[in-house]
């Protein structure tokens, strides 16, 4: 059997009991696809509502990890959780761009920003703004 010649390396942290923050290395394609989704399908399984895919280690992706990346977001839009691009390298953004993955799934430069997107959440708040009721 030979050895995957661009081997995936997945780092899992939860910087809040909800937020899973996925730091991907290496290249995400068809090979290593399957690696990217099983971990994913396990933060959900564990109730993670919120990823965070750090993608600045990722030299290429195909549509195999964009297809991952869209059906993370499906799943996550159900149960009112969201996903978040972290700091795609250029070949990567474009790849996101391109199919228009870039318009539904935000991209953020850092963990930070990703964070406080989703404690913006998906809206603006709807509430009026009822004050003194």
């Amino acid at each position: 059997m030979p050895l995957a010649q661009n081997p995936l390396s997945v780092e899992v942290e939860l910087p809040r009991e909800d937020v899973a923050l996925i730091t991907v290395d290496g290249y995400l394609d068809v090979d290593t696809a399957t690696e990217f989704q099983a971990h994913l399908a396990n933060q959900l399984h564990h109730g993670r509502q919120h990823f965070l895919l750090d993608l600045s280690s990722v030299p290429f992706m195909d549509s195999s990890g964009m297809n991952i990346i869209l059906r993370v977001y499906q799943e996550t839009r159900q149960n009112a959780g969201s996903v978040h691009v972290i700091g795609p390298t250029p070949a990567v953004r474009r790849v996101l761009d391109l199919t228009g993955v870039s318009i539904t799934v935000p991209i953020s430069e850092s963990v930070d920003e990703a964070l406080a997107r989703v404690d913006e959440g998906p809206q603006a708040p709807e509430e009026p703004g009822e004050q003194g009721a």
